[in-house]
């Protein structure tokens, strides 16, 4: 058995507060109790990891560019967690306290905080770009929420490490529709600011962001509004199921499966009709008209609810069994506004078409995929971070005869690989310390029906990749503390910027589970290797700006086709997403609107264009690469430092036809070598992130003499 970690300091803490407020009868001891144990078994994880008390922990946040790779990643629950989060933060000023924003990692996004507090904050490093998992600073609201997967409050010495006492933290994890975890909403401050009610405002608020990122998720299909009280329909505290054509739900939000009492895994195999007994056209033929009154609903068991539904009804009307013969009303709000814009635009092309841009070596891989679609034949998706493979799996899965069923998506890379196992097979109660008491569904049994979409499987570690060979071959999955096995009927698109046959070489790689995976494999090319970047340029800001898309003037046009775009698809529409916003409804995107990084890198690859163009040159062309790198590091170096001498050296010939990227990896290689082969001396002199470096000289390897 082991020993109790729960402190007598930690227990006369609780009680000094819970005597401080009236009791709460056996209910409130029992939260006591769980809570107790939460912390005590947070403990053991931590001392079973082999972490220290009484050392200071690691506050080194990511570097510049990892911190902007994770930001991208992470745009949309930024966007909707941002005004929420200042909506909360007003809600405590001056308690010595902060709003803090993490990734489904535990890494802070964003932090708004009181100033007399944030230098005290600094000390513990609760700044953006470092990482609060519970395996890197132990107990703490932010990483013991994100393994317990519910609301939680660490208090001043409830905290592993002795460092984080001084801290009280209440922590709430935000789901997406599906019940994934997509972050953690926190309130940090000091001990003595300790308030009941802080726990209860995280709470609101974290449900407030899952209700957004739902509306905003399933926009256009019907949204059913409920509780067993009509009067808490609009409120925080009403359930909201999305519902498609054929009545199937396809996500929840937290209240929902609350009242309901179903998980999210059970919810999504049911109906409208199998849950209330009614139907989708019932339902729309209720409603079709602004003023209806709130519909009463049942369950099977007889419990009774009042329900709204929403939905856009210039899509949505012709499923009403009496919309041939009543006229459609007159749209209003968001309703308008669709039926205001062009036809091409309430028409869009899903799925592969919506892919189809001009681009031949796009209209090749959409061909292949469209040969094998519904074949039941596993495809494997290459390219580069950020070239659109989830997109591209996305599209296959809506084209395809599974698209009624789940679309799941499991980043190998992103989950710890303590954890990665449970969370793609799923576990029963008591399986490992700190499981979940009713266990959880795995993902792979989520995507029953439909498409599991394994992103970055070059990340899964070798022990792993022997389980799911099993699973692949026999299509059954068996849960972590189970010896019942569960039938799947899943399609697999696999993703992967790394190269698999030299893992493979390496040992690094199943060579057996390579080919199950491999039945078609495409390579999505570089944004930088594409010829139609302005028709992906036009279809991202028309998404962006539906109603008015600007336009882009030439200048930045031109600008960004002799841009390389390290970060391809994902980065044109981070930099577009931003010119937008700095736009603000102006008709035409210029250089003023784009941002001082995006700039400063196009400056530096112009600063490695020169020196080749000069060199091309009949006139002196040595003279011409000599001159724009000597001297010291500057604007005319293009990562703001001086190559080693030799490069100056280079014969002519060697640059001569060298494209951008050449000349990039290049001076990259020869940073390196002038830092003696320190890849963090390298990055430092670059400019650039140790993982960038790494990527583009594993990617571009000089060929084997």
């Amino acid at each position: 058995m082991p020993t109790s970690t729960t402190t007598p300091a930690m227990r006369s803490t609780w009680t000094a507060r819970e005597t401080a407020t009236p009791p709460g009868g056996e209910q409130a001891l029992r939260g006591l109790q769980d809570h107790l144990q939460l912390i005590e078994q947070s403990h053991q994880r931590c001392a079973a990891l082999g972490l220290s008390r009484i050392e200071r922990p690691d506050h080194a946040p990511l570097l510049r560019g990892e911190m902007l790779t994770v930001r991208d990643s992470n745009q949309r629950l930024f966007t909707h967690a941002l005004p929420v989060m200042e909506l909360l933060a007003e809600q405590i000023v001056s308690t010595q306290s902060m709003v803090l924003l993490t990734d489904a990692n535990g890494t802070i996004l964003h932090s708004i905080g009181e100033d007399n507090f944030l230098e005290r904050a600094s000390k513990v490093a609760l700044s953006p770009g470092v990482n609060w998992a519970e395996q890197s600073k132990g107990t703490n609201a932010i990483g013991t929420a994100l393994i317990e997967e519910t609301p939680t409050l660490v208090h001043a010495d409830e905290h592993f490490m002795h460092a984080n006492n001084f801290l009280t933290c209440s922590a709430a994890p935000i789901l997406d529709p599906r019940g994934n975890i997509l972050g953690v909403l926190d309130v940090s401050g000091d001990r003595h600011s300790y308030h009941q009610h802080t726990m209860g405002l995280v709470k609101m608020s974290a449900r407030m962001i899952e209700n957004h990122w739902l509306s905003d998720d399933f926009r256009n299909e019907l949204r059913l509004h409920f509780h067993s009280r009509a009067e808490f329909i609009g409120t925080l505290m009403e359930g909201i199921l999305a519902v498609n054509r054929e009545g199937r739900i396809l996500g929840a939000n937290r209240s929902a499966l609350d009242q309901l009492q179903l998980s999210s895994a059970a919810l999504r195999m049911q109906s409208i009709t199998s849950l209330f007994g009614t139907s989708v056209a019932a339902l729309v033929d209720h409603f079709r008209t602004p003023l209806s009154v709130p519909l009463s609903l049942s369950l099977a068991n007889g419990r009774k609810f009042h329900a709204q539904a929403r939905f856009n009804w210039p899509v949505w009307h012709a499923v009403s069994p009496s919309a041939a013969r009543a006229p459609a009303p007159e749209p209003a709000g968001t309703v308008a506004r669709a039926a205001a814009l062009p036809a091409e635009q309430r028409q869009r092309p899903s799925g592969l078409r919506y892919l189809q841009t001009g681009d031949a070596q796009m209209e090749q891989v959409i061909a292949k995929i469209g040969r094998v679609l519904n074949r039941d034949i596993p495809i494997l998706i290459l390219g580069e971070t950020g070239t659109g493979k989830e997109l591209l799996a996305r599209a296959i899965h809506q084209d395809s005869q599974r698209s009624a069923h789940p679309f799941v998506a499991v980043n190998c890379a992103s989950i710890p690989e303590s954890l990665i196992e449970a969370e793609l097979f799923g576990y029963e109660d008591g399986a490992f310390t700190g499981a979940r008491r009713k266990g959880a569904v795995g993902k792979i049994v989520q995507a029953n029906g439909g498409t599991l979409f394994l992103d970055e499987i070059g990340d899964m570690p070798p022990p792993l990749q022997a389980r799911l060979l099993r699973v692949l071959q026999e299509r059954q999955v068996t849960p972590l503390g189970s010896s019942k096995s569960i039938a799947v009927d899943v399609a697999i698109v696999g993703a992967t910027h790394r190269n698999l046959r030299e893992m493979i070489s390496s040992n690094d790689f199943r060579e057996d589970l390579y080919y199950r995976l491999n039945g078609l494999v495409v390579k999505l090319p570089a944004l930088r290797e594409r010829s139609d970047l302005q028709t992906i340029v036009h279809k991202i800001l028309r998404a962006e700006c539906p109603e008015q898309p600007p336009a882009v003037s030439a200048e930045v046009m031109q600008m960004f086709q002799r841009y390389s775009w390290p970060g391809n698809v994902r980065q044109l529409a981070n930099v577009l997403r931003t010119a937008a916003v700095m736009a603000g409804g102006e008709p035409l995107i210029t250089r003023a609107h784009l941002s001082d990084d995006f700039l400063e890198d196009v400056q530096r690859l112009d600063a490695l264009a020169a020196p080749a163009v000069a060199a091309m040159m009949p006139s002196a062309p040595g003279a011409a690469f000599t001159g724009a790198f000597a001297g010291p590091a500057g604007p005319s170096s293009p990562f703001g430092v001086a190559p080693p001498a030799h490069a100056a050296a280079a014969p002519a010939a060697a640059r001569e036809g060298m494209t951008l990227e050449e000349l990039e990896i290049e001076t990259i290689r020869q940073a390196v070598e002038a830092a003696g082969g320190n890849i963090s001396e390298a990055s430092k002199r670059l400019g650039i992130s140790r993982n960038t470096i790494y990527r583009k000289l594993r990617w571009n390897r000089p060929p084997a003499a």
